[in-house]
C-alpha cells in the first residue's frame, strides 16, 4: 500500500503576512546591527536554512540589504526608508486601529491635510466615506482612493516613483496659499520625540504642512520609534495629538508627554502567528 502524509503530519504553509512580517524583523535587525551572519539569523528566527535564504533572496532583490557570502549588510537609510511598497504591508493591523482612531478626529466638511505616509493610507480609506470633505495631499495614492463625494487638492511638484507622491518648492507654495481644519502627518523615524526623514524635501513638506492646519495630529505605528534619518523636521511637541499604538516604547510616550502633546493609545489586534519554515 503506497503511503501517504497524515493530514495531521503536515506542516501548515504560514501566510503571506506572517512570512512579510518575518522579513520585516530581519530587516530590522540587520539594519539595527549593520550586518548579521546568515547562520546566526537563521537560529535567531528559528526557521531553516532554507528559508532564511528565501527571506534574504527576497529583501536582497528589493534592495532592503546587500546579501554576501555568509552574511548580510544593510543598505543606507534612504534605499530602506523609500521602499513604499515594503511599508505599505507592514504592521497591517496596527495601522488599520490608528486609521480608524484618526477618522474619529474629522468632520463632514471640513478641509483636511494628509501627507503620502504609508501609515496614513487606512485614515484616507475612512476619509472616503465622510461627506462634503476638502482633502489636500501630496499623495497621488491618497488622491486615488479618495470618493467622488471629497473635494480633492493634489499637490503637485517633482513626482517620486519611491513614494508615488510630490515635494518641492511648488507643493510648499500651494500649501502657503491654503488652510486646513485638521492636518494628518506620519513619520519615517522617531527618536525620544525627535522626528526625522531621509529626504530633505519631504523634511521640508512636512514643517509646512504644520503652517496650515488648526489642529495637527501624527500618527505613528510602534516600529517607527527608535530610529533616526538623515534630516530632522521637529518634534512630537510641535503637534497637538499623537495618535500610536500600544506597543509603542514608555521612553517615547513620555517624551510626547513632557513635550506637552495630547496621547491617543489605540489598542489593535496582534498580527502573526509563530515563525515557520
Amino acid at each position: 500500500m503506497s503511503g501517504g502524509t497524515a493530514p495531521g503530519d503536515r506542516k501548515t504553509r504560514p501566510s503571506d503576512a506572517v512570512v512579510e512580517q518575518r522579513r520585516q524583523d530581519i530587516l530590522d535587525h540587520v539594519i539595527e546591527h549593520g550586518e548579521a551572519r546568515i547562520d546566526d539569523l537563521t537560529s535567531r528566527f528559528k526557521v531553516s536554512l532554507m528559508t532564511m535564504h528565501r527571506d534574504l533572496d527576497d529583501l536582497a532583490e528589493r534592495r532592503l540589504l546587500r546579501k554576501l557570502r555568509g552574511k548580510v549588510e544593510a543598505y543606507p537609510a534612504l534605499t530602506i526608508e523609500t521602499a513604499a511598497r515594503f511599508r505599505d504591508s507592514l504592521h497591517h493591523g496596527e495601522k488599520e486601529a490608528l486609521g480608524e482612531a484618526a477618522a474619529k478626529h474629522v468632520q463632514p466638511g471640513q478641509t483636511v491635510f494628509v501627507d503620502d505616509s504609508t501609515t496614513l493610507l487606512p485614515l484616507v480609506r475612512r476619509l472616503a466615506e465622510i461627506d462634503a470633505l476638502t482633502v489636500v495631499t501630496n499623495s497621488l495614492h491618497a488622491a486615488r482612493l479618495l470618493g467622488p463625494q471629497n473635494d480633492v487638492v493634489l499637490a503637485g511638484g517633482r513626482y517620486s516613483h519611491e513614494y508615488d507622491s510630490c515635494a518641492g518648492p511648488e507643493v510648499l507654495n500651494l500649501l502657503d496659499s491654503l488652510r486646513a481644519d485638521v492636518s494628518f502627518v506620519s513619520v519615517t523615524a522617531v527618536a525620544v520625540g525627535r522626528l526625522f526623514h531621509p529626504d530633505r524635501d519631504y523634511a521640508e513638506l512636512k514643517k509646512a504642512a504644520l503652517k496650515i492646519a488648526n489642529r495637527n495630529v501624527l500618527v505613528v505605528d510602534h516600529s517607527k520609534f527608535g530610529r533616526t534619518a538623515t534630516y530632522a523636521h521637529g518634534d512630537v511637541g510641535d503637534y497637538d495629538l499623537l495618535i500610536t499604538g500600544e506597543t509603542t516604547p514608555t521612553e517615547e510616550i513620555e517624551a510626547a508627554l513632557n513635550a506637552g502633546t495630547a496621547i491617543e493609545i489605540v489598542e489593535h489586534v496582534a498580527e502573526g502567528q509563530p515563525y515557520d519554515s
